[in-house]
């Protein structure tokens, strides 16, 4: 089982985005950091059963873990000595923002 590391970007993101929930509701931010845990643990333990996105045309194996409640995914990629979290990616904005931080990814980690 390989540790989990996020991207620098994929940080600044969970932070805006658990800020922006706690101004709607109190609390709501706590919701939404368990719900990104439960999901890291999720891909550490089974990595291969979340589904590789088809729109990418590299030859790294990306994957995406929806959250269950909130509109968001976990972008990652499996590599050999860590599973990187490229972005905490809105689900319905910009798809494939995200593609420019593969050039920072080596796959032999």
């Amino acid at each position: 089982m390989n540790p989990i590391s996020l991207s620098p970007e994929a940080v600044v993101e969970l932070t805006e985005a658990a800020a922006w929930y706690e101004t709607r509701q109190s609390g709501l931010a706590i919701r939404f950091l368990q719900e990104v845990d439960h999901t890291q643990r999720a891909i550490q333990a089974r990595p291969l059963s979340f589904p590789k996105l088809a729109n990418t045309t590299f030859d790294l194996e990306i994957r995406r873990a929806l959250l269950p409640r909130f509109p968001y995914a976990l972008v990652f990629i499996d590599l050999q000595a860590e599973t990187r979290i490229l972005a905490v990616a809105h689900a319905k904005r910009h798809p494939d923002y995200w593609l420019n931080r593969l050039q920072n990814t080596e796959p032999d980690l």
